[in-house]
């Protein structure tokens, strides 16, 4: 039997789910079920189909009252896009390959094009946004490990108050605030973000708790327990659970409720050495190729309701995982590691460093044996922008209760507060259970096997990538404004003039630019290289005078500029252009179905209504087609010149120009607050760097990972360069103000007046030239707040998301893989029976 096709639900906007709700209507989590099959699938799930977000509007309801007002994602002008491509492509291209693909292009718009641009505007009538059913498909079949290619991390600074930098007391916090956020967004008390005044889509807030990226065999999907009421901790590889939240998603349990909880876990995981716990920390799977974990995951749930499939099926309900480390990373570069990926440590062939104490399918949170905490996330329903709100609320939280605690009339984050749970009747609590319980798998020869390859496996991925921390403290925001400097774009021309710098080159660059500004909106990619950036990076590293490099900075930095307001309108090209490229496919996909018997049929495509409206996946894997398999799985440097293909795929998507730009060279991404110390992602490709950076006020922290590139000396490259460039612009500047007058008056002494009677006493202090000279360069002759190009661009970035870690190419290299119209499955709610072993508390 041919491989099925696997059809999403699309998300729609709330005034949709209201106008068009009912009581049977399937969760947009979910995928739509064929009608053969719908009425089984319900059946044998043992939690019922609810939605995502409510099906009425919660009274005085705040968090999603915009999203009716929001746009949907417009689609660009094709001319438009293909313009933008090839301005991208040509700093990276030679002229006689960039004249290849401005043939291709040309052909393209005259051909191709047209109707697939057309299609694609019918597509998307009713749709929620031209581009989500086509990333959603992309990402979810990724088959390689989601660790270290995937999910990416924060790391938060540390507690405020010294006192509460203790793993338990510092967890116990973090849970408490996060729990509050959980609630927040579920009374829909969460103010929504906004950008001058503006809201933003707050769709994504829906989907970060409750939520667990579960694998099958062909591909993932997205399951999720909106009622969930408790957390799993993880403690030396071993799982526990307790509630945490009521019916009404009020907390049952104080803060140091919660630590007495957490103390005891961490005192139970200890009664087990680490070696012999490492040996059944099946956390480990959740890091394995998908299709291997998803073979894994039935063997754990064949019997239904057997110990195995309920504790797969606590954890995959939980609100959120929080891993209890044992270790104390010292370093920034082994802090960064230990949050995105673990440490890899191996005592007499068993390991038992922290990689084997994650689950990397949902929202982590982590928190070192010293208290330095962390979140890894799973992005699939989320990107960056959103989870650092999540993050950045919790750390404010976790401050304003400690202010509380001094003084009771202190301000507080949210609009209401959960009651008091010690003045609660305990009865008002209703079915849970506050007592932590420990979940023992029974650990299957078939578990204890895959366990151990796992295990090696990932020790081999972790050793293939190392990491490397900035903390420049040089200058910051401050110094790049009051020079006339965008930020964003100050670092970006940064990161090429170091890569140039060591080789001599540029290559693609890519970096996120948030568009919540539309519903549903993702994020749209900033193609950093420029011809305006080339002739910058090249002049800097040449022998030209010192004004010629900073008119040159000042030209790189204004396209930069201009790129990003263009993709904070979804005026780019890289999403247009995927879409239309799944157009293609699909069409592709229909014509192969059509002239096969035996070929797999979409019961949408097969039904009475069939329109291209309804959504459709890749070509099933097996299918017995005519056309061959090898147009669509054609790898990056591939020949594309055969006429087999060439009446096949469109011009613009066989010319080598299309693989340039989806192979990532320097994935960057600004996301960031002082609420957090670093922030970081894997390389995207083999030979690329992970670029991870936040601009604060007075310095740039930057951690970059790489499948060892000489990652240390790309970060002291960077950091010469920004002293630099520092001392460049401060050698321009000066000469610029040489015969112009300072705003420093204070210390002027042109500008002093004498002063008469008591005033005139003391002598006035006026400053060395030297402190003259350094606040001149510093202020220069412009305000901080004019001709400052910091404006709203930078803030609209947004941080990680799903194409950030390379997932277009990854599509592109599978685009002839099937995806999967399985049965849709709620998340398994965890049974309000005991699961696990009861564990007796002890005092805190």
């Amino acid at each position: 039997m041919p491989t099925q096709v696997r059809i999403f639900a699309m998300p729609k906007s709330l005034g949709e789910t209201l106008a068009g709700s009912s009581p049977t209507s399937i969760p947009r989590s979910m995928p739509d079920l064929p009608n053969g099959i719908a009425k089984d699938a319900l059946a044998r799930s043992r939690k019922p189909s609810v939605p995502i977000m409510n099906e009425s509007p919660k009274e005085g309801g705040i968090t999603f009252a915009g999203q009716d007002s929001l746009p949907k994602l417009p689609i660009p002008d094709l001319e438009h896009t293909c313009t933008k491509y090839l301005a991208a492509l040509k700093p990276l291209q030679g002229p006689r390959e960039h004249a290849e693909t401005k043939h291709a292009v040309q052909e393209f718009l005259k051909h191709d094009g047209p109707g697939l641009q057309e299609k694609l505007q019918q597509y998307a009538v009713g749709k929620t946004s031209y581009i989500e059913q086509f990333w959603y498909d992309s990402y979810l079949n990724f088959d390689n490990p989601v660790v270290l290619n995937l999910n990416p991390f924060f790391l938060l600074e540390d507690d405020p108050t010294p006192a509460r930098n203790n793993q338990v007391t510092r967890a116990a916090s973090l849970v408490v605030s996060a729990l509050e956020f959980v609630r927040a967004v579920r009374r829909e008390e969460l103010p929504p973000d906004t950008i001058k005044g503006k809201p933003l889509d707050m769709y994504q807030y829906s989907r970060l708790f409750g939520t667990a990226r579960v694998p099958t065999e062909h591909g993932c999907q997205i399951e999720q327990d909106p009622d969930s009421k408790h957390i799993v901790a993880l403690c030396h590889g071993q799982f526990y659970w307790f509630d945490v939240l009521d019916d009404n998603s009020d907390l049952i349990m104080s803060e140091k409720d919660i630590s007495i909880n957490l103390q005891t876990i961490i005192d139970d995981a200890a009664h087990t050495p680490i070696q012999e716990a490492a040996k059944g920390a099946l956390g480990i799977l959740s890091t394995e190729n998908r299709k291997i974990w998803s073979g894994l995951r039935d063997i754990l749930t064949k019997e239904e309701g057997s110990n195995n499939a309920d504790c797969l099926g606590i954890i995959d309900s939980a609100l959120f995982v929080l891993c209890l480390d044992y270790t104390e990373p010292t370093t920034a570069a082994q802090l960064c590691q230990n949050m995105l990926c673990g440490s890899n440590q191996v005592e007499k062939g068993v390991q038992i460093g922290t990689c084997i104490n994650r689950w990397y399918d949902k929202l982590q949170i982590i928190v070192c044996k010293n208290g330095s905490a962390g979140i890894n996330f799973e992005h699939t329903g989320v990107d960056g922008h959103t989870v650092l709100r999540f993050a950045s609320d919790v750390y404010t939280d976790t401050i304003l209760r400690f202010a509380r605690s001094i003084n009771g009339q202190a301000m507080s984050l949210w609009k209401t507060t959960s009651p008091d749970p010690s003045k609660r009747d305990p009865e008002s609590f209703g079915d849970v259970n506050t007592t932590p319980h420990k979940l023992e798998w029974d650990m299957l020869p078939e578990l204890s096997i895959a366990a151990r390859f796992a295990e090696t496996r990932l020790a081999d991925l972790i050793g293939q990538n190392e990491f490397e921390c900035l903390d420049f403290s040089g200058y910051g925001k401050n110094f790049i404004t009051s020079m006339g400097f965008s930020p964003d774009a100050f670092v970006q021309m940064a990161f090429q003039a170091a890569y140039y710098g060591l080789y001599g080159r540029v290559e693609c660059t890519y970096e996120p630019s948030m568009t919540k500004m539309f519903l549903h909106g993702r994020t749209e990619a900033i193609r950093s290289v420029t011809e305006d950036s080339v002739n910058f990076v090249q002049t800097f590293w040449a022998d030209h005078p010192a004004e010629q490099k900073v008119d040159a900075l000042r030209k790189a930095c204004q396209s930069h500029v201009e790129n990003t307001r263009d993709c904070a309108k979804a005026q780019g090209c890289d999403r247009h252009l995927y879409a239309l490229f799944c157009v293609w496919q699909k069409l592709i996909d229909e014509q192969q179905n059509s002239s096969s018997s035996t070929g797999y049929s979409s019961p949408i495509d097969s039904g009475p209504d069939r329109d291209f409206n309804s959504p459709v996946g890749s070509p099933a894997r097996n299918s017995d087609l005519s056309m061959d398999v090898e147009i669509k799985t054609r790898e990056r440097g591939d020949s594309t010149g055969s006429r087999s293909r060439e009446h096949l795929v469109p011009h613009i998507f066989a010319d080598a120009g299309w693989d340039k730009l989806n192979t990532t060279i320097l994935s960057t991404s600004n996301c960031g607050n002082p609420s957090l110390r670093h922030f970081g992602f894997g390389p995207t490709s083999g030979d690329g760097f992970g670029i991870g950076y936040i601009i604060k006020d007075d310095g740039i922290t930057i951690s970059v990972s790489s499948k060892h590139r000489q990652t240390k000396r790309f970060v002291d490259t960077l950091e010469s360069y920004l002293l630099e460039i520092r001392r460049v612009l401060r050698i321009t500047n000066r000469r610029a103000t040489s015969t112009k007058q300072t705003r420093a008056r204070e210390i002027d002494p042109a500008k002093a007046k004498a002063a008469k009677g008591l005033k005139a006493r003391g002598r006035m202090i006026t400053g060395t030239e030297a402190i003259r000279r350094e606040v001149r360069s510093a202020n220069g002759t412009r305000s901080p707040t004019e001709d400052s190009m910091t404006m709203s661009e930078d803030d609209e970035l947004g941080g990680y998301g799903f194409f950030d870690a390379g997932m277009l190419l990854q599509a592109l290299k599978a685009r002839g893989e099937a995806l999967d119209n399985g049965e849709a499955k709620a998340s398994e709610k965890a049974r309000r029976r005991d699961v696990g072993k009861r564990l007796r508390l002890v005092e805190y």
